[in-house]
C-alpha cells in the first residue's frame, strides 16, 4: 500500500459525504432554533450513543451546559450514558436494552427533546429510548448513517449522514453538533425574550429566566441547616 494513501482514501471519502450534507443544513437551523425555544422555556435535552458516538453525545451536553464560543446561560442538557452508576444498575436490573430508555422515562418531561446518535440505526438500546421518547410525549431526533435505517424511522425526524463509512459518519455528527450548538447560540437571545414575556417574571442577575424546571435541591451541609429545600 502506498504511503499516504489511508489518508488520501479517508479524505475522499469524507469529501464525497460533505455535497450531500450540505443538505442537511436547513434541518440544523429549524432543530437549533426550535432547542432554542425548549431550553428557554425551561425544557431539557437528553442525549444518547454508544461508544464513539457516546463520546460524542457528551461533547454535545458539554457546549449546552458550558459554552461552545461566547458566554450565555447554561442549558439543560444531559447524557445518559454519563450517569454511570444508573446505567449500569439497570442494565443489571432491566437488560442493556433499557438503559436508555428507562432514564428518558425518568427525566423526560413534555416539552423535552431526546437526541440519539447512531452510526448504524440499529443499536437496540436506541431504539428502545425512541419508543419511550414517543410513549412519554417528548420530541425525539436522531443523529444517523445512511437512511433507511430502524433509528430514523422510529423518531420525529433524523439527520442520516450518506456515508458507508462509519467514521466519516461520526465526524460528520461531531460537525452536526457544533453547528446545531451554533444555531441554538444565534436563536437563543430572542427565545429569552419570548419565554420571559410568556412566563412573567424577568431575567435574574444569575441568567436564569421564570420558566425553569421545578424540582428538588438537595443541601449537605453537615447538619446546620435544613437538608433539603424545594425549588420551582
Amino acid at each position: 500500500m502506498a504511503e499516504g494513501s489511508l489518508l488520501d482514501t479517508h479524505l475522499a471519502n469524507l469529501a464525497a459525504a460533505l455535497l450531500p450534507y450540505r443538505d442537511c443544513e436547513r434541518t440544523l437551523a429549524r432543530w437549533g432554533a426550535t432547542l432554542a425555544h425548549r431550553l428557554a422555556g425551561g425544557g431539557r435535552l437528553l442525549v444518547a450513543g454508544n461508544g464513539g458516538s457516546a463520546a460524542e453525545a457528551q461533547h454535545l451536553t458539554a457546549e449546552l451546559v458550558g459554552k461552545l464560543r461566547d458566554d450565555r446561560q447554561p442549558l439543560s442538557a444531559i447524557a445518559l450514558h454519563a450517569e454511570t452508576s444508573a446505567m449500569t444498575a439497570i442494565g443489571n436490573d432491566y437488560g442493556y436494552d433499557e438503559v436508555f430508555a428507562r432514564q428518558v422515562r425518568a427525566h423526560g418531561r413534555d416539552g423535552d427533546i431526546v437526541l440519539l446518535l447512531s452510526t448504524s440505526g440499529t443499536s437496540p438500546n436506541l431504539l428502545t429510548a425512541a419508543r419511550a421518547a414517543r410513549e412519554t410525549g417528548l420530541t425525539s431526533w436522531a443523529f444517523t448513517g445512511p437512511a433507511p435505517n430502524p433509528l430514523a424511522d422510529a423518531c420525529d425526524e433524523a439527520l442520516a449522514i450518506a456515508s458507508p463509512d462509519s467514521q466519516v459518519v461520526q465526524e460528520l455528527h461531531l460537525v452536526s453538533s457544533h453547528v446545531l450548538c451554533e444555531y441554538v447560540d444565534q436563536a437563543l437571545p430572542a427565545a429569552l425574550a419570548a419565554s420571559v414575556g410568556a412566563v412573567g417574571p424577568p431575567v435574574e442577575a444569575t441568567g436564569r429566566t421564570g420558566g425553569v424546571r421545578a424540582g428538588v435541591e438537595v443541601v449537605l451541609d453537615g447538619g446546620t441547616g435544613p437538608a433539603a429545600k424545594a425549588r420551582g
